[in-house]
């Protein structure tokens, strides 16, 4: 089933070409279904990357899914047109009385930094007091699921040091039946990140870890009760988002490794082989199957909650 994204989004035509199936808000409307409402916070710099890499997994499920687009209003991204964000995004006033499947935010470049010290962490705070009413399940990648475990949880991130860059193999810890339903004992993961949450900190507050790796440490966890999913690594890059990170840290001097596992033979002008995109259609299926099957048909009944 096609994904539904914003009549003329540039990034449509990046999707056609990968024969994602797509639809715009005029053929949707034909249909007599209720499709999956996403809402997708997307608070990474370059936004029509992030925007592509979600559409195309979100476009490999049976379903019809709606993905909604969302910023914030107290930061101004510095690489996005502001007439791009007007026309393609929404902000909280514009989405607070609607109701979602799902919230789903974005990691972003501020994981060094203490939450209450990020230019739109109160607001980050508002969204997601908001979405315990509005939306049935929460899905937080890298930083945005330390955000989420931190605000909801109270589970603190530590500073590694050194960055963790590269392709890490992580272990599954729990089986938590439809989502891992298809993964492999072991399997890869990119991870870019200066942070990390630890295994005891979440299982103290009754947070299931569902993959960990023995080098990075925590790559995935969910919520037993909420559904609610933490991925602190980014299945969803494309085989270059690592390689134009590295090139970037040079750029602007900062020591950052050689991504581990990452360029073939470890050299910086080879071309990046994509070998983990499968585990990352497998999740997002699985997530979106699990989801389909607990949400209710009406959302509006969430704020009776």
């Amino acid at each position: 089933m096609p994904i539904k994204v914003p009549d003329n989004l540039p990034a449509l035509d990046d999707l056609q070409k990968e024969q994602v199936d797509v639809m715009t808000d005029k053929q949707a409307v034909r249909q007599d279904i209720r499709p999956l409402k996403l809402l997708l916070l997307n608070l990474m710099p370059k936004k029509q990357d992030t925007e592509i890499q979600f559409a195309r997994l979100f476009g490999n499920s049976p379903l019809q899914i709606e993905m909604i687009l969302m910023t914030t209003a107290s930061y101004t991204p510095r690489h996005t047109e502001q007439g791009y964000l007007r026309r393609f995004y929404r902000q909280l006033e514009d989405v607070q009385d609607d109701y979602f499947d799902a919230l789903i935010v974005t990691g972003a470049p501020v994981e060094r930094l203490p939450f209450s010290d990020v230019a739109y962490w109160e607001e980050l705070t508002q969204i997601m007091d908001w979405s315990r009413t509005h939306c049935f399940r929460r899905l937080g990648i890298c930083w945005g699921a330390q955000a989420l475990l931190y605000h909801l949880h109270g589970v603190e991130k530590h500073d590694c040091g050194e960055k963790l860059f590269g392709i890490f193999r992580h272990s599954l810890i729990h089986n938590s039946g439809r989502l891992l339903r298809g993964f492999t004992d072991t399997f890869p993961m990119p991870v870019s990140r200066y942070t990390e949450n630890r295994r005891a900190d979440l299982e103290r507050v009754g947070i299931e870890v569902l993959a960990e790796s023995v080098e990075c440490g925590l790559g995935m966890a969910r919520h037993p009760h909420s559904g609610d999913l933490f991925v602190l690594n980014h299945l969803e890059y494309d085989a270059d988002t690592l390689a134009s990170e590295y090139r970037r840290d040079q750029k602007e001097g900062l020591p950052t490794p050689l991504p581990q596992d990452y360029f073939p033979g470890d050299d910086p002008s080879a071309t990046p082989v994509n070998f983990w995109r499968p585990y990352a259609f497998l999740l997002l299926s699985n997530w979106i199957n699990d989801l389909y099957q607990a949400t209710p048909f009406d959302l509006t009944s969430l704020g009776d909650n």
